[in-house]
């Protein structure tokens, strides 16, 4: 089993846009590119890994194939996602300035939680719902 620098859970993504999500991810979430595939017409991305930290994202574009029958975008299913990602930040409110800039759509407040840590939820272009903040589950109560 891995230790904790290397994570064992990776979330994965569809997008309409593939590349232009990698685009936005990056600019406004600091995501970094790590692999990016383009598909063999060259016109979507296969499959791309991006980083944050010690965690990973794995996305590709929407396709109608086995996979992309189990996975869809919030826009297909009604603008609902049926999962989304906790991602620790350092700073919640430059975190939060930085997506705002980018044009991410906050659907919950920058806010201090009862349980500890300041953060947020927000969509991306497509829909997707993220959740930033400085909560970290790993570190012992009360630290």
């Amino acid at each position: 089993m891995p230790t904790r620098s290397a994570p064992t859970i990776v979330p994965t993504l569809r997008y309409r846009d593939a590349a232009a999500a990698i685009d936005w991810l990056c600019r406004a979430f600091g995501f970094e590119r790590h692999l990016v595939v383009p598909d063999e017409e060259g016109d979507k991305i296969a499959h791309a890994q991006l980083t944050f930290g010690n965690g990973m994202i794995m996305l590709g574009s929407d396709r109608d194939d086995e996979f992309g029958w189990l996975q869809k975008t919030p826009t297909q299913v009604g603008g609902v996602g049926t999962q989304s990602a906790y991602i620790i930040v350092a700073d919640a409110d430059v975190h939060y300035a930085r997506a705002v800039a980018a044009g991410a759509v906050i659907v919950y407040p920058l806010t201090d939680e009862d349980y500890g840590g300041r953060g947020y939820s927000c969509r991306d272009p497509e829909g997707h719902l993220w959740n930033f903040g400085t909560y970290d589950p790993w570190l012992p109560e009360g630290s």
